[in-house]
C-alpha cells in the first residue's frame, strides 16, 4: 500500500506532544465553529468491511460500498490522496480525489489527522500496483482524534504501556486482536461442546460469606447493610456441587475468579475458569471432556492439532498420556514411592534429592510424594499429560481411591509444564468431608491462610445425599495462551491487573 512519505519518519526533533494536542484541539474548535462538529453525528450506516471486500473482490469490483474506520496512514497530494483505513476486520486503502468528494470537503479532509475516524462511500477497484482499494465518492469525519497514535515505524512495543492502554495496543498491533478473537472462539466452542452433552450453564454468587472450593487467599470486602465481611469467590466449586445435590445433574459455569495472590506470567489476581460437574461420573469422564474441549478447539479454530507454545512444539492429537503421580515421580525423579510405606522413609527419600516439604505440611508419605512431583517433575511435562491419583493431604474435596486410601481420584492436566485443568471424583461422604474440613482448620491455625474454611451449609447439603460426581475446572486464560502461543497471561486478558503509576 502507498504509505506515508519516508521523510515524515525522519523529522527531527519530533514535534512536542503538547503542541500536537494543542493543534488538534484547535482543528476541532475550527470544525465546530464552521458547523462541522463531528461529535454531533450519531450514526453511520456502513454495509461492508475491509476483510469481506478483499476476500470477494471479483464480486465487489466497481460496486459501491459503505465502510467506516480509523485513518492509520495517508499520503496527501494536491488533487488526490491515498489513505489507510483500519476497521474491525483489517485494513484497506482509500483513494480520495478532490473532483469526486468536492473542493470544500477535500480541503477539510487534508487537515484531518491519523487517528481520526471516518465514514466512506465509494466503489471498489484495484490500483496500478494491484492493491484492492475503495475510490471515495464521499467521506465524512465521524470522530476527531485529539491524541496522536504512536509513530507507525516504531509502533507500540512497550509491554507495560500496551497492557495499560489496551485500546492503543489494539489499534497499533494487528496480532493482539487475533488473540481475543481466538479467546472468544474458544469459549464459544466450549459452550457448544458442553451444551451438546446436555450440560446446563448456571450462575453462582461472586460475593460469599465464607471462602471455599480452593486453596487460595481471598479478596475481602464489607457489606454495609448486613454489617459483615464478604469474600470475592476463589472458586465456583461448592455452589455448583450444591446444584448437583439439588438434582441438576450436569452443570457448568464460566466465571471470573478472584485470588489475592502473586502475579507472574501464569497468574493474574482475577482470571476466568469453567467449572463443570456431572452426576454419576468420575474423574476419568472429566479427562475425556478436557481432552475433547482443548484438542477439539485447536482443530476447529486453528485447523491443526500441532501448536507452538513457549518455544515447544505441542501435539494435541487426542490420546493424551495418563500417568499416576507415583509413576511420574518414579520416571522423572527416580523415587519409587510405590515401594515405600513408611512416612519417615518417604520424607528422607524426598530430602535426599533436595526436596523440602512446606513448613506447615505434616511429614507424611503423601506430602513427600507431592513435594517431589511439584519440585522435580512438573517442569518436565511438555506434551499433554494427565497426572492422576493425588495424595489425600493436598486434595481435601476429593474421593479417596478404593485401592489406596492415601491417594485420591484426582488429576491435573499439564501442557508445557503448565496446569490447565484440575478434576476430581468428588467426595460425597459428608462425614469424611467434615473430617477433611477439620484438618484444614488445623492447617489454618498453623499459619496456612490458604487452607479450606469450614462450610457448614455445604455439609448440610451433602447430608441430603450427593450422587457420585465427576467435577473439573479448566483455566480459560491458560488454554487461550496455548492456542495463541502467548508467553504471559497478560496477552490474553484484555485489561490485566496493573500496579498504579506513581
Amino acid at each position: 500500500m502507498e504509505q506515508n512519505n519516508q521523510k515524515n519518519k525522519n523529522k527531527a526533533p519530533e514535534q512536542d506532544l503538547n503542541e500536537i494536542v494543542k493543534i488538534r484541539r484547535e482543528k476541532l474548535a475550527a470544525l465546530k465553529e464552521a458547523g462541522n462538529d463531528p461529535f454531533v453525528i450519531t450514526k453511520f450506516d456502513f454495509d461492508n468491511d475491509s476483510a469481506n471486500i478483499k476476500a470477494n473482490f471479483t464480486e465487489f469490483e466497481n460496486k459501491t460500498v459503505k465502510i467506516a474506520g480509523r485513518i492509520v496512514a495517508r499520503r496527501i497530494m494536491g488533487k488526490a490522496s491515498f489513505v489507510g483505513l483500519s476497521d474491525s476486520t483489517g485494513k484497506i486503502q482509500l483513494y480520495v480525489r478532490r473532483d469526486d468528494v468536492g473542493e470544500d470537503v477535500y480541503a477539510s479532509f487534508k487537515k484531518w489527522d491519523i487517528g481520526d475516524i471516518v465514514g466512506v462511500e465509494g466503489f471498489v477497484f484495484k490500483t496500478q500496483t494491484g492493491e484492492i482499494s475503495v475510490h471515495a465518492q464521499s467521506i465524512t469525519l465521524l470522530s476527531k482524534s485529539l491524541l496522536p497514535l504512536p509513530e507507525k515505524f516504531h509502533g507500540l512495543t512497550n509491554n507495560d504501556l500496551r497492557f495499560r492502554q489496551r485500546y492503543v495496543d489494539l489499534i497499533m498491533n494487528e496480532n493482539v486482536k487475533r488473540n481475543f478473537v481466538i479467546r472468544s472462539q474458544f469459549i464459544k466452542f466450549m459452550r457448544k461442546y458442553l451444551d451438546d452433552m446436555k450440560y446446563i450453564e448456571v450462575e453462582t454468587p461472586v460475593l460469599n460469606t465464607i471462602v471455599g472450593g480452593a486453596a487460595a487467599r481471598p479478596f475481602i470486602t464489607h457489606h454495609n447493610t448486613l454489617g459483615i465481611p464478604m469474600y470475592m469467590r476463589i472458586a465456583t466449586e461448592l455452589p455448583l456441587k450444591r446444584l448437583i445435590v439439588g438434582g441438576m445433574d450436569r452443570v457448568y459455569e464460566i466465571g471470573r475468579i478472584f485470588r489475592n495472590e502473586g502475579m507472574d506470567p501464569k497468574h493474574n489476581p482475577e482470571f476466568t475458569t469453567v467449572e463443570l460437574y456431572q452426576a454419576y461420573a468420575d474423574f476419568h469422564d472429566m479427562m475425556d471432556i478436557a481432552e475433547g474441549i482443548i484438542s477439539g478447539a485447536a482443530k476447529e479454530i486453528l485447523g491443526t492439532y500441532e501448536v507452538e507454545w513457549m518455544g515447544e512444539k505441542i501435539d494435541l492429537t487426542p490420546g493424551w498420556r495418563r500417568l499416576t503421580m507415583v509413576d511420574a515421580v518414579k520416571e522423572y525423579a527416580g523415587i519409587d514411592f510405590g515401594a515405600i510405606t513408611d512416612d519417615a522413609e518417604a520424607v528422607a527419600a524426598a530430602e535426599a534429592i533436595g526436596v523440602e516439604l512446606a513448613d506447615t505440611a505434616d511429614k507424611t508419605w503423601g506430602n513427600a510424594l507431592y513435594a517431589c512431583f511439584d519440585q522435580r517433575v512438573e517442569e518436565k511435562l511438555i506434551q499433554p499429560t494427565f497426572i492422576t491419583m493425588y495424595p489425600v493431604e493436598v486434595s481435601p474435596l476429593t474421593k479417596a481411591s478404593p485401592e489406596d486410601p492415601r491417594l485420591t481420584e484426582r488429576f491435573e492436566l499439564f501442557i508445557c509444564h503448565s496446569e490447565l485443568a484440575n478434576a476430581y471424583s468428588e467426595l460425597n461422604d459428608p462425614i469424611v468431608q467434615r473430617e477433611r474440613f477439620m484438618k484444614q482448620l488445623e492447617l489454618r491455625e498453623r499459619g496456612d491462610d490458604e487452607a479450606e474454611m469450614l462450610d457448614e451449609d455445604f455439609l448440610t447439603a451433602m447430608e441430603y445425599g450427593m450422587p457420585p460426581t465427576g467435577g473439573m475446572g479448566i483455566g480459560i486464560d491458560r488454554a487461550v495462551m496455548l492456542l495463541t502461543n502467548s508467553d504471559t497471561i497478560r496477552e490474553v486478558i484484555l485489561f490485566p491487573t496493573m500496579k498504579p503509576l506513581d
